[in-house]
């Protein structure tokens, strides 16, 4: 039947007679803990190759350098700062500031030398003023040899002594070279073999002057340091004693030099015979010290000349 008032019709009414029943009232809700509901990173993106291998890569460039940094270019200030895991592994670059002794120098370190800016980078320079390097040099000693000793703390100087430090001036200083290390001394100085360019061949500092006659082969029984070049600097020791070369010309004596003179000290001994007037002590010591000294610079006198020409025979040589 028809509703006389609807607004409809019949097929409507049958329309919705055909609708579905209403669907029941859904469950309630579950409670959503908190921290389920904070948003949460998608890990998943970082795993994809794009993102992992330019991630390693850079990580590995970034320690590479830092590791070459830290073990070709890092500057050393000074021996304290020189790890024991680098003697006998490394060497340093640098430029000799000042030399103290016949045997023994200060060495301002450039590491990579031209190849990193010093010497044409404005930053990178070699500091000229003393004040300027104070703490900032490594003290270097050569290895293997011993030096005349110049006049250190009271002591008479040793003959030959100035003439060897006059040497190692000419030959190093203000010279790049660089220092084979092998350990610390007792007065806090890097021991080590040291190669100076001089033309188109670089020379071993300590055995030159071994063929001068201008030091010996190191004679102490303890801290001798060769780095394996003992042979070498014996057989040079022994052929400039042979030759009467430096200090060994005091050796000799008589016509034309033929015979013998009034004989030869050695630092070695040098420092013996001091250790012992010193710890003698008194005016005995004192007469003792000045009557060694005077037969020294009396027979350093005596050789001289003939040092001075087999300095210049060496030199040509060289």
């Amino acid at each position: 039947m028809v509703w006389p008032f609807g607004r409809g019709n019949g097929a409507d009414d049958d329309s919705n007679d055909n609708r579905a029943p209403p669907s029941p009232p859904s469950s309630p809700r579950k409670p959503i803990r908190w921290d389920d509901s904070l948003n949460k990173t998608d890990w998943t993106h970082y795993t994809q190759p794009s993102v992992v291998i330019p991630t390693v890569l850079l990580t590995a460039t970034t320690l590479t350098l830092i590791h070459v940094y830290k073990r070709f270019l890092r500057r050393i200030p000074s021996s304290d700062y020189i790890r024991p895991a680098l003697f006998r592994k490394s060497s340093v670059f640098g430029q000799v500031t000042s030399v103290g002794d016949g045997d023994n120098f200060r060495l301002f370190h450039t590491p990579g030398g031209r190849l990193a800016g010093w010497g044409w980078l404005w930053w990178k320079r070699v500091p000229a003023k003393r004040e300027e390097l104070k703490g900032k040099t490594l003290h270097i000693r050569l290895a293997g040899i011993d030096a005349p000793e110049l006049a250190h703390f009271g002591r008479p100087v040793q003959p030959f002594a100035e003439d060897a430090l006059a040497f190692l001036t000419e030959y190093i200083g203000g010279r790049r070279v660089r220092a084979y290390i092998y350990r610390r001394d007792q007065y806090e100085r890097v021991v080590a073999t040291v190669l100076v360019r001089r033309g188109l061949w670089r020379r071993d500092v300590g055995l030159e002057m071994l063929k001068r006659g201008l030091a010996t082969v190191y004679e102490a029984k303890y801290g001798s340091e060769f780095g394996g070049f003992e042979r070498k600097y014996r057989a040079a020791q022994d052929k400039a004693r042979r030759a009467g070369v430096g200090m060994w010309a005091a050796e000799r004596g008589g016509w034309f030099g033929f015979g013998k003179g009034p004989g030869l000290e050695t630092p070695r001994e040098y420092k013996v015979r001091m250790g012992r007037v010193e710890a003698a002590g008194g005016e005995k010591a004192e007469v003792v010290v000045e009557k060694k000294a005077a037969g020294s610079s009396t027979a350093a006198k005596s050789v001289a000349g003939q040092s001075k020409a087999a300095d210049r025979r060496g030199a040509k040589k060289a």
